[in-house]
């Protein structure tokens, strides 16, 4: 049964309002409200104006969508992305990848430093259809050469990571800014190493917000990172395949990642181009050491492959043995959380009417992950309809999610 108490008073008060549509007899799931039964869903003036039975027949809606056999999820979060699209080599158009893996909120992951977030601010975040959050690079250009051909780190230089001139700017883009993004490992942080870290952690404090810290290749090594993230911060790329996975030689999950946690530093998958491997989500899961969100870290090389969107990468975490309700709590209330954002995340009563409606479907794939590494799957939650703010709209077509050749449909 639904829970007015958590859903908060406006249930009662919303009755009587006009609906603009009905998501029917869907199967809807909502963790923040500890909501798992098949229900219908109103949607009124943009918000979620009833939760209940039978309103398609009683409630009068303009548009009645049949959802029966379907699960109704909050709009998904993606917490690591990167859409600075068409101002930097990899990033991708936030509405195209969202609409297509029912995406509501993508959170860009440091594509932008003080030098340069106003172009992210003016020219993306508001005019993308699409919510569109940041972390803000502690690096002064961001991240500006990450090419295929071309590769240079912008968290090896000092002169860059120039901490008043990073908060004076997040302070400026509050409205935006959830957080400050650090790169580190190999090339990428140089012989600058975990002193970018720290300054993204000074400006982090002054700015009383999290910092996303992404690990590469060694150095600096997974545990010297981990050991310095303060509770609240986030540890991108948690699953990264060897050198620098979460999992010691004989695969067990490292002393300092157990550490973190109880010290509340969260794990995020963050899949992108070459940072989720199968053996470490295999040897993390199987000792109970789940990440605490899932994210796509969908840019200009992983858009299409392995990483592909939100999505694909809940389906491949399925497919590693994730129950759904695990799976939906990483892309939904957790990232909300993380973000300190409760407005979003959720389908109480009053929030902003960011639904997600998909099929669970048994068929036959292969997924790949950041090494190469190939694994045939069966379960898929397949993309039926979003509905961004109330407006309703069709995914996009998923191409790469065909069942496998030489397989039944």
């Amino acid at each position: 049964m639904v829970n007015r108490t958590s859903l908060g008073t406006s249930l009662d008060t919303a009755l009587d309002a006009p609906l603009d549509a009905v998501i029917a007899g869907a199967r809807v799931i909502d963790p923040t409200h500890g909501i798992d039964e098949t229900l219908d869903i109103g949607i009124g003036n943009g918000r979620i104006a009833r939760l209940g039975r039978d309103l398609a027949r009683t409630a009068g809606a303009a548009a009645v969508h049949d959802a029966a056999g379907a699960i109704a999820l909050p709009g998904l979060i993606d917490l690591h992305t990167h859409v600075y699209h068409k101002a930097t080599s990899y990033g991708v158009d936030p509405d195209a990848v969202a609409r297509r893996s029912l995406v509501t909120t993508m959170v860009d992951a440091g594509s932008a430093g003080a030098g340069n977030y106003a172009g992210l601010a003016d020219f993306v975040i508001g005019r993308a259809a699409t919510r569109v959050l940041a972390f803000l690079n502690i690096s002064f250009p961001g991240i500006f050469a990450f090419d295929r051909r071309v590769m240079v780190g912008e968290a090896a230089h000092r002169a860059l990571l120039d901490v008043p001139r990073c908060v004076e700017e997040a302070r400026r883009h509050a409205d935006s800014v959830v957080g400050i993004k650090v790169r580190l490992g190999g090339a990428v942080s140089g012989e600058v190493g975990l002193e970018a870290l720290d300054r993204a952690i000074e400006a982090a404090a002054l700015l009383a917000l999290p910092v996303m810290c992404h690990v590469g290749r060694p150095p600096p090594g997974y545990a010297e990172i981990v050991d310095r993230l303060r509770a609240g911060d986030i540890l991108t790329h948690c699953f990264r395949p060897a050198p620098n996975a979460p999992v010691d030689d004989a695969g067990h999950v490292l002393p300092s990642l157990r550490r973190g946690r109880q010290r509340g530093v969260l794990f995020d998958i963050g899949h992108g181009m070459g940072a989720f491997g199968f053996a470490s989500a295999d040897a993390a899961i199987a000792e109970g050491f789940l990440p605490d969100c899932i994210s796509s870290d969908v840019h200009g090389l992983s858009v299409d492959g392995p990483a592909f969107d939100l999505l694909h990468t809940m389906n491949k975490l399925l497919n590693c043995g994730l129950g759904l309700s695990d799976v939906v709590r990483m892309v939904t209330v957790a990232p909300a959380q993380a973000l300190r954002r409760p407005d979003l995340g959720h389908l109480g009563v009053g929030a902003c009417a960011d639904v997600a409606l998909l099929k669970p479907v048994d068929v036959a794939l292969r997924f790949t992950d950041a090494a190469g590494v190939q694994r045939d799957g069966v379960r898929l939650l397949k993309p039926l309809a979003l509905w961004r703010g109330g407006r309703h709209h069709a995914p996009l077509p998923r191409p790469w999610e065909l069942p496998r050749e030489g397989a039944a449909a």
